[in-house]
């Protein structure tokens, strides 16, 4: 009887802790996310920042609140156009999907967009959604020119799950001179989203030529 006794109460903490396992395995997972990410804007010598400039960056605590489901909604027919960059310039996109989801108690919708502009060297890139957003964080707590997510292409219409806490700042965070584009009206979310990176306090610097 104490041997059941002894293997229900391991089983009973073993249920107990798993959410707290689940968090640990999350939290580690968007650490080397975030660890990649500084690696790249530091990367080369196109890259907006050097590497002890990575100091200024800061992210909020990665909370599985901002993971959520949004239903696909593909979107057909669509054609080419210009999306405006930071930079005065523009670049060449499709709209390729709607996302509909709840964040913040708020049912929102972002449009996913693909990047028209990538030469056939990086064709795998591709394979990945642009989603530039802005929500109510802006100018405070966040860059106020918006943030970025990536998605890879859904093949069709059904779930994907949006995690926030993967939204990065633009190289137009960091420094001027880049072609960073402008979240369009539609992808404006009318709440805060309280994940992701938040906004740089280094010095801004020029692009080097």
């Amino acid at each position: 009887m104490n041997v059941y006794k002894h293997l229900l109460l391991s089983l009973l903490l073993w249920l107990a802790a798993m959410p707290l396992l689940q968090g640990q395995t999350y939290r580690e997972e968007i650490a080397g996310y975030r660890k990649k990410q500084l690696e790249e804007v530091t990367a080369g010598p196109g890259s907006p920042l050097r590497p002890e400039d990575t100091a200024g960056i800061f992210f909020f605590d990665a909370d599985t609140k901002y993971v959520v489901k949004a239903r696909v909604e593909l979107l057909k027919g669509e054609k080419p156009f210009s999306m405006a960059t930071y930079a005065g310039t523009t670049k060449e996109f499709v709209r390729y999907a709607r996302l509909h989801f709840e964040a913040g108690g708020v049912k929102s919708t972002l449009t996913a967009y693909r990047d028209l502009s990538i030469p056939g060297p990086l064709a795998r890139v591709r394979n990945i959604l642009f989603i530039p957003f802005k929500d109510k964080t802006n100018g405070g707590r966040t860059y106020g020119g918006g943030r970025y997510l990536d998605l890879a292409i859904p093949a069709q219409a059904g779930e994907v799950l949006l995690d926030f806490n993967k939204a990065y700042n633009p190289y137009c965070a960091y420094s001027d001179g880049y072609q960073c584009p402008i979240p369009p009206q539609e992808n404006h979310l009318p709440v805060e989203i309280p994940a992701g990176e938040k906004k740089y306090t280094g010095a801004i610097r020029k692009k080097s030529s």
